[in-house]
């Protein structure tokens, strides 16, 4: 009669509590694996609450406080102390992965951060001062109408197009481009980069802002005649 209350259900492996002390030394690896374990036990101990048709919170008492005979009340008890004693290293056991996890990256970023060269020399150029590369031209405005939006956008004749929004000299496709970015563009500004030569032999490099429209009283929405070069 001593073995009355005894288990008759497996509990599953023993798992001991997972504090920083017991657990700390444990690779990734292990603590993802004991994670693993926890997890299948509890799935296997819900399976024999589950048997009994109770819970964790089924009252196990009869209305005059005895122990109900309909079931094993003996191993339910056994069985729900296991689930909460696993809940909680479970718990713990989440914490130190997430530990873990936090300091994996942390090391990521402080080597991210130490194999970036950090430049020493103060007379190094900043990115805004270095050099632009000029594209080829790939069309020259032979005309350009008073009042009209290329002449409002500062355009002349003579100007050499070095680039017309995302047209350049390698997509122009004779110049077919150029009209899709204005059709698409209309009342929207347009970066037109051109070179400008001035007296003598010097010339400019210049970024003009062109806003396609046609309510400006002219023909087209620039106002300007380009060809191809």
């Amino acid at each position: 009669m001593s073995n009355l209350h005894a288990p008759t259900v497996p509990s599953g492996p023993t798992s001991a509590p997972v504090t920083n002390g017991s657990a700390a030394h444990l690779s990734f690896a292990e603590l993802q694996r004991k994670k693993d374990a926890i997890e299948g036990e509890l799935k296997a101990l819900s399976g024999v609450l589950d048997s009994h048709g109770v819970d964790m919170n089924t009252n196990l008492l009869t209305p005059d406080g005895f122990p109900r005979s309909d079931i094993d009340v003996a191993q339910i008890r056994t069985t729900r102390s296991r689930i909460i004693h696993l809940r909680n290293d479970y718990k713990e056991l989440m914490a130190l992965i997430e530990k873990r996890l936090h300091e994996h990256f942390a090391s990521i970023q402080d080597d991210d951060e130490e194999s970036t060269p950090v430049p020493t020399d103060q007379s190094a150029p900043l990115p805004d001062s270095v050099p632009e590369v000029l594209e080829q031209p790939f069309a020259k405005v032979n005309s350009v109408v008073d009042n009209s939006p290329a002449a409002t956008a500062g355009l002349k004749a003579g100007d050499l197009i070095r680039s017309f929004g995302y047209v350049n000299r390698s997509n122009h496709d004779s110049l077919r481009k150029v009209a899709e970015c204005v059709q698409g563009n209309e009342g929207q500004n347009i970066l037109v980069k051109v070179s400008r030569s001035t007296a003598g032999t010097r010339t400019q490099e210049l970024r003009l802002t062109l806003t396609p429209r046609r309510d400006w009283g002219g023909r087209g929405m620039l106002g300007c005649h380009i060809l191809p070069l």
